[in-house]
């Protein structure tokens, strides 16, 4: 019998002008006047799935052989490795992080092997050399795997790191190097796939037309998960229906639509920042693989016309409780320039109770007996009340459970969210020029062949004034 599932829910109560005021929020008639934009804008997605970089969309379903591939694989490492290693950066980081934090054990390095039942886990997702010599202080070799993630091959930032650790594992293993490197890359494009095939590199393939911010649910994510033992099939099963839920354009039942229409309307009234606020620990980066996933696809010069349009709304992580403390002042009584998305959860996977020991203290013993379950869900409602009796738009989603399906369900709303919203601001969510001009210009500094006009462009910028350096 399959195992049932209960759903997330999207709660956009506090958008509304009915509990915002109606200088800040959304009135019912701008919504539904929103209704064209948003049914050509589901028509957009719809018409485009599984093609150009749209292919991500099919990923909950074209993958069953690729699952059983990634899972006899994963079984391989989790009995000969005691660490796991990704090298890789943005999407190749940010998604395996999350995933890895939402869905296991918050202390899972510390824990003795035999509570992990996995090998430990490590992302190198920058270069700062001091990081890098770290990493090699506290691994074992022998007992390491590293899965170097790169679709073109010529990330600098991954590729340096394969440089480096190859020849590490060359001078120690000779030949035998490639059993502890298994390659994420193009299936025949790029350096990657011509360096893995040289080297007989065990090799999953990331599918065309997934980018690297959609990629969690390929190999890229998937085979990282597996390692960790994660159900992988109830992720991809929680996109899928996610994926579903979607498919009409009718912002009364898409909650994915509704609610790019109301991030949309939101930036039309000047919401500029998106702040993404999970009250769980577990869902921490989470809000890191949004922030990729919301910056890089909205902030775009142009329009698909060729027009300057300079759009998009900047993600801003924020964790409950923690940042309360730190940032919650600032968006209850700043400027009214953001919308803040909680992400509850209704069911904690522990329980923890609050002791005594302070009854002659009313301002302390209060919290005696309650948990801390309690304490943190109460005080999520708490800054949720702040923020709207200050009339500051906010809105919320509320996991049943941190498990594997609800963590594809709330991957795969977000994503179908960027999608609609960037079909909504007419620009191509799916490119990042901005990224790549500085890309050319690390090259270009670092003498990369090819790239001479980019280093004359660079020699012949404006010399920086002494003036302006204190």
């Amino acid at each position: 019998m399959a195992k049932k599932y209960e759903s997330i829910k999207f709660d956009y109560n506090n958008m509304m002008a009915d509990h915002v005021g109606e200088k800040e929020g959304i009135s019912a008639q701008e919504l539904a006047a929103m209704r064209n934009k948003a049914v050509a804008a589901h028509a957009e997605v719809k018409l485009n799935r599984g093609t150009g970089m749209m292919g991500w969309t099919e990923l909950p379903y074209n993958q069953g052989e690729v699952v059983k591939d990634i899972l006899e694989t994963a079984k391989v490492v989790r009995r000969n490795a005691e660490a796991f290693v990704v090298l890789g950066i943005g999407g190749s980081a940010l998604g395996p992080m999350a995933v890895f934090q939402a869905l296991c054990h918050l202390r899972h390095n510390e824990l003795p092997k035999r509570l992990r039942k996995a090998p430990k886990f490590y992302v190198e997702d920058n270069v700062d050399p001091e990081r890098m010599a770290s990493l090699l202080d506290i691994l074992n070799l022998d007992k390491t795997v590293f899965n170097v993630i790169t679709k073109s091959g010529s990330t600098s930032e991954t590729m340096s790191q394969y440089l480096i650790i190859m020849d590490i594992l060359k001078k120690r293993y000779g030949d035998k190097a490639r059993e502890h490197i298994i390659a994420t890359t193009d299936s025949e494009k790029g350096n990657l796939i011509k360096i893995a095939r040289k080297e007989g590199l065990k090799t999953f393939y990331i599918p065309d037309g997934v980018g690297g911010r959609f990629s969690e649910i390929c190999p890229v994510g998937l085979f990282p998960a597996a390692v960790l033992g994660i159900d992988i099939k109830a992720l991809l099963k929680g996109c899928a229906d996610m994926d579903k839920a979607c498919r009409k354009a009718d912002m009364k039942t898409n909650p994915a639509l509704t609610a790019a229409a109301l991030q949309y309307l939101a930036m039309e009234k000047g919401k500029n920042i998106s702040v993404m606020m999970p009250y769980t620990d577990s869902l921490k980066l989470m809000a890191d693989w949004y922030c990729q996933l919301w910056a890089e696809s909205l902030g775009k010069a142009v329009n698909k016309k060729g027009e300057i349009v300079n759009v998009g709304q900047t993600p801003v992580k924020s964790l409950g409780v923690t940042d309360q403390h730190s940032q919650v002042q600032l968006y209850t009584e700043g400027p009214y320039d953001k919308v803040v998305t909680f992400i509850g959860v209704e069911k904690y996977r522990k329980e923890v109770t609050i002791s005594g020991g302070a009854e002659d203290f009313p301002s302390v013993s209060f919290l005696s007996g309650h948990t801390l379950n309690e304490l943190i869900t109460s005080e999520m409602y708490a800054t949720e009340y702040a923020l709207t009796k200050n009339n500051r738009l906010n809105n919320m989603i509320i996991l049943p459970e941190v498990n594997a399906y609800s963590v594809g369900q709330l991957m795969m709303f977000f994503m179908l969210e960027t999608a609609y919203a960037g079909a909504m601001l007419g620009i191509d969510a799916f490119n990042q020029p901005g990224v790549e001009e500085g890309k050319n210009a690390t090259y270009a500094l670092l003498g990369r062949a090819g790239y001479e006009a980019k280093a004359e462009e660079l020699r012949s910028r404006p010399a920086k004034s002494d003036n302006y350096v204190i």
